[in-house]
């Protein structure tokens, strides 16, 4: 009676979730700081190629933060305004992409970049 251990079925549903709180923080921002803690808490149970994608929406929010502090500096420069424009694309634009693998369910391509 060999009983064979299946893996446990990936489910998307969660970094699904947390891309959709990624997008609605552009208006709230709250909801961006409990993406990211569920980012945290969710990455050691998936897969591989579910990591990835935890991964990336780690680093996101990081470097969203990153970038944030820089325009906020730059504000006093009067460009400030316009970066946090392009830093709101920027995030739209991972977002998207990111969905988009996640539901080809691949594991996203370069999840330690930096740009789109």
């Amino acid at each position: 009676m060999n009983e064979t251990l299946s893996e446990r079925p990936a489910t998307t549903d969660m970094a699904k979730i947390i891309y959709v709180l990624y997008l609605v923080g552009l208006l709230t921002g709250l909801t961006t700081l409990i993406g990211v803690v569920m980012a945290y808490i969710y990455q050691d149970d998936a897969p591989d190629w579910l990591k990835s994608h935890y991964r990336f929406q780690i680093r996101t929010f990081w470097i969203m933060l990153l970038y944030a502090i820089i325009c906020g500096l730059l504000t006093f420069l009067l460009i400030g305004a316009l970066l946090f424009v392009v830093l709101a694309v920027w995030w739209i634009i991972r977002c998207v992409k990111g969905l988009k693998y996640l539901d080809q369910k691949v594991a996203y391509p370069e999840p330690d970049g930096w740009g789109f």
